[in-house]
Parts: structure tokens; sequence; C-alpha cells
């Protein structure tokens, strides 16, 4: 008898979920989301200081532009002070190189599991394969024996 208080795609869900390809994507996905903030740490925290020594000590986090207020007046914050519309484009320069390290990491990554997946075929292409049992005997050929055998026996 079918339960009526589980849906019909329930069983199906639970087989992918715990499947170990479902499972292998949330580990990945939690160990890119926290691989994803030592890349930025990286980021911010070393590499930009360096680009920025020649650079000239530009800190990239400072890089922006002021747009004008063209249609509304100008917003002021709690202590009265007018809140800046700004394009942060230094923030947008440390997010590519962020994401040339993840991209490189990856290609990286990539590029080894390959190479040790094809380490692992060299391996079963080494190993002597079993000879090929000999092909069956043509009709003729049956034939033929058969007279062989027969002619014997006279």
């Amino acid at each position: 008898m079918k339960n009526k208080m589980k849906p019909s795609w329930w069983d199906e869900f639970t087989a992918f979920a715990i499947k170990g390809n479902a499972m292998a994507l949330a580990v990945g996905t939690i160990i890119g989301a926290a691989f994803s903030g030592i890349t930025k740490s990286l980021t911010d925290d070393v590499i930009m200081p360096i680009i920025a020594i020649f650079m000239g000590g530009i800190d990239f986090s400072e890089l922006k532009i002021t747009l004008p207020r063209l249609f509304s007046d100008p917003v002021l914050d709690e202590a009265g002070n007018e809140i800046l519309n700004t394009l942060n484009y230094g923030n947008f320069i440390s997010a590519i190189i962020n994401f040339l390290i993840l991209a490189l990491v990856v290609f990286f990554l990539v590029k080894g599991l390959n190479k040790l997946s094809e380490l692992g075929k060299k391996k079963e292409a080494e190993t002597p394969a079993e000879p090929p049992a000999p092909p069956a005997p043509s009709a003729e050929e049956t034939l033929l024996a058969e007279i062989r055998d027969l002619l014997k026996n006279k």
C-alpha cells in the first residue's frame, strides 16, 4: 500500500541525495566557499599591497569615482554629512585578481587530477591482457575435419 503522505518524488530524491555524487558536490561547495575566503584574503592582504608598492602606494580599495547627483537632493547621514554616490572600480579590480587566482588554482587542480587519471590508465594498459581465444572454425573447415576423420576410420 502506497503512503499517501509522502510525495511521489520523495523516494527518487532521497536516493539522489544519499548517493556519493550529491554528497561530494555538497562537500565540494563547502570547501570551495572556504577556499574563496582564503583567496580573497590572499588577494586583499598579500597581493594587492605588493601591487600597490609598484603602483606608487595606491590602495585599490580606495580607487573610486564620485558620481554626480543629477535628479535628487543630497542624501545625508545621521551626522549631517553628505553620502556620496561612488563607483568603486578598485574593488572590482581586486575581485578580478581574486577570480584569476581561483581560476588558476582550479586549472592546476584539474590538470593534476587528469594526470593521475592518465597514470591509472597507463598502469591498466601495461598489465598484459589474456590472449584472445582462437576464432571458431568456419563451416568449410568443420566439413573438411569430418571428412578427414571418416577417412581415418576406414
